[in-house]
């Protein structure tokens, strides 16, 4: 196991920052890492690289204590939100620099600056990049070395819709072809629920869920349900589309389950209610089940009860 931390307790400036936090992760596995803003996510990950030792709670990583923090280091890629360059230096040569820290590249420099996507662009100054294009070379700065374990935070931010999907195909391939193990650090849901197996939720200083996707989809295999508000009650509500239920909730609400064997796409059904069975829907809200629900249930959204310490 790349990850293997359990029930970790820091205390920073008298202030409980951490209160039981849990954290697994294995090779080739893409973890999301949620929580709202002051949760506990920066500082948990800060642990994780050794820059603070817990108070309480066991981590290991790649199967040990933390040793030789410089070696463990090494096996691991970082990507933080915010990403520091030297603005003058070209990206090849940035890249490069960068490398001698670790002993030199483990790959030619044009080689990592094409898998980012940033083949044409190495010789450029970084000033000169866009956001978009810095986020890319951040992410190519944490793979410099060949890492074992990637840690990326808000590593899609600032791309394009071409380049997110870019970004993910990426992480895809360094999970299933090198065995990477990433810890995906994001407030999008949407590159969670396409990347990652599992996740752990985080709100002040407690992970509050640990699971991975395919069972929590086990969990909301019921169907998917909704809230209509009709301008007027249905002439037959019993007269409904296959796998479609409705009941009423007062006040023009009503209740819509649609069973998990009626794959139709939503705005087909929607279509078929209104045109079929000329119903007059005003509002249309997803109601529980989904990833979204599941985080707005577990986490406060509070930025003020714990202000992380960590950078």
């Amino acid at each position: 196991m790349l990850v293997n931390a359990n029930h970790i307790k820091l205390t920073l400036n008298g202030r409980a920052i951490l209160q039981d936090v849990s954290v697994h992760i294995e090779r080739g596995e893409i973890y999301g890492l949620l929580g709202p803003n002051g949760a506990g996510k920066s500082t948990s990950i800060a642990v994780l690289l050794g820059l603070y030792e817990p108070d309480d709670g066991d981590v290991r990583l790649f199967d040990e204590t933390y040793g030789d923090p410089l070696a463990l280091r090494r096996r691991i890629g970082v990507m933080p939100e915010h990403a520091g360059f030297y603005e003058w230096m070209s990206a090849k040569d940035y890249l490069a620099w960068y490398a001698s820290f670790y002993g030199g590249l483990q790959q030619p420099v044009a080689d990592l600056l094409h898998l980012v996507g940033l083949g044409d662009s190495g010789g450029r100054a970084i000033g000169r990049f866009s956001r978009g294009m810095q986020q890319r070379l951040a992410l190519a700065r944490a793979l410099v070395d060949g890492p074992e374990l990637l840690i990326l935070d808000e590593p899609t931010n600032g791309l394009d819709p071409r380049g997110r999907r870019e970004v993910h195909d990426l992480l895809l391939r360094l999970a299933a072809e090198r065995d990477v193990g990433i810890l995906l650090c994001t407030h999008l849901l949407d590159d969670v629920e396409r990347l990652c197996g599992r996740i752990g939720i985080i709100d002040r200083g407690r992970t509050r869920l640990e699971a991975s996707l395919q069972e929590l989809a086990a969990v909301h295999a019921a169907g998917r349900r909704f809230r209509l508000r009709l301008e007027r009650p249905p002439a037959d509500p019993s007269s409904l589309p296959p796998g479609v239920t409705l009941t009423g909730e007062g006040q023009g609400w009503w209740h819509c389950l649609v069973a998990p064997d009626n794959t139709t796409p939503l705005p087909t059904l929607w279509e078929d209610m209104l045109v079929g069975h000329d119903w007059q829907i005003a509002e249309i809200h997803a109601a529980g089940g989904g990833l979204e629900a599941l985080y707005l249930q577990m986490t406060t959204g509070s930025d003020n009860e714990i202000k992380e310490e960590a950078a």
